[in-house]
Formats: structure tokens, sequence, C-alpha cells
């Protein structure tokens, strides 16, 4: 019934959500140029001009890879030069030894991977009336990676506390996590993440409560936006389904 209602909706919902984070980086680069800047230059000792040329790169590279996203136009080469940010901010920011961001932008790129298989036209478009093998498309594989790199996100927030609620949570998150990796009942465990991660975004991640001069301010922000991203990718899934590589696909066949 969801889906039903939704159909129209969803898909753009997604893609808003999914590069949200990007675009809230982008104008962050812009309004706060000096300071991310200054950052560069001090981790790396790399000097004003090739720190602001990174700076240049995130702040262009972002926006423009968003409104090509939201436009429709060229999303393949939008979504590859997101990956190349993503990429450029792990090894800039050293998230490569902190494993919690580190999950978490590939949990991102998850997203992007799904993106980019909902751009990516079929094979049987392309040759029609010739038969072909589903399980070696490649659009089925960036499905099947971006759903395993999208439930990334949920194992940051397992809680290993020994409380009713916590116990209760992890059991219930995990099931529905897995789920969604080898893709059985996948719109329905997907649509539960989605609701879930909503709520303890906005309960945890309320950067609008914090004042702006504030540090913890921009990190709550930062996280957020990072977190409607990880949502927007399961919103694809709920939009498009889980891919030729997954257990729903396969009872067809049973």
């Amino acid at each position: 019934q969801f889906l039903r209602v939704t159909k129209q909706y969803l898909p753009h919902v997604a893609r808003l959500c999914l590069i949200s984070t990007f675009l809230e980086d982008g104008i962050r680069m812009w309004f706060q140029w000096s300071e991310q800047r200054d950052y560069i230059d001090g981790t790396w000792n790399c000097g004003y001009f090739l720190a602001s040329i990174f700076v240049f790169i995130n702040l262009f590279g972002q926006l423009s890879g968003c409104i090509l996203v939201l436009s429709r136009n060229f999303v393949q080469y939008a979504c590859f030069g997101l990956f190349g940010i993503i990429a450029l901010q792990t090894i800039a920011y050293s998230i490569l030894w902190d494993l919690k961001f580190l999950m978490r932008n590939l949990a991102l790129g998850g997203g992007l991977l799904l993106l980019l298989a909902e751009s990516r036209s079929e094979g049987k478009s392309m040759f029609a009336g010739v038969p072909t093998m589903r399980e070696s498309s490649p659009k089925q594989y960036m499905q099947l990676g971006g759903r395993v790199l999208l439930v990334l996100m949920f194992m940051t927030l397992l809680h290993f506390d020994m409380n009713f609620f916590s116990i209760l949570q992890n059991i219930v998150g995990t099931a529905l996590i897995i789920l969604v990796a080898i893709g059985f009942k996948t719109k329905l465990a997907a649509l539960t993440l989605v609701i879930w991660l909503f709520g303890i975004n906005i309960y945890f991640n309320a950067f609008w409560t914090i004042p702006t001069y504030k540090p913890m301010h921009d990190f709550l922000k930062y996280d957020f936006f990072q977190t409607m991203s990880v949502i927007g990718g399961l919103l694809l899934v709920v939009a498009l389904g889980p891919g030729g590589v997954s257990m729903d696909e396969k009872k067809k066949e049973w």
C-alpha cells in the first residue's frame, strides 16, 4: 500500500536524501572556506595554495554532482565524482583510522552504488530480443554491493550495554540489517530501517538545538545529513527492490 501511494515520488525523495550530505558539505565549504583551508594546511603542511585547491575541489565537486543527480543528467559521471570526493575526504581527514566514520563513509558509498545501479540502463534495452542472464548483469551486483555497504551504518549504532532496551534494539536491528543484506523481505525490512534510523537521527543528531557557535553544532549537523544520505539509499531499495542477486528474486524460481 505504501509503495502504491508513493510510487511516483519515492525515487525523487530518495535521491534528494541521498545527496543531502554532499549538498550540505559543499555549502559548508563555501561559508567555512578559511577554516577548512587552515585545517588542511595545519594537518598536512601543504601550504595555502594546495589547501585552497582541496577546498575548491570539495565545493565544486559536491555541488556540481548534486545538481547533476537532481536534474538526472550525466548521473553516472556525477556518482563517480562523488565517489572520488568520499575517497579524498577519507584520506585528508584521516577517516581511515576512525572505524566508526570509515564505516559510515562506506555506507555512503553504498548509497551511491545503488544510485549508479538505478541510472544504469538494462542490458535488454540495449539488445532487444536477445536473452541475457540476469545473474551476470553488473547492475545486480551493484545493488548487492550497495545493500551490503548500507548496513554498515547500523553497525555503528549498536550499543553493547546490558540493559533490556539496548539488547532488544541490537537484536531487532541486527535481524533487519541481515534481511536487507541477503535480500529477504527486502522492501519491508528496508522501510522499517528507514523509520527506525530517521527516529534515531532526529533524536540524537538534533543540531538545531545547539547554538551555531559551538563545535558540536557542526558535528551533529554533519552526522545528521550523512545519516539522511543512508536513509536515501534505503529508500532506493524500497522503491526499486533488492535486484537479481537476492533471496527475494530467487524465491520466484522456486
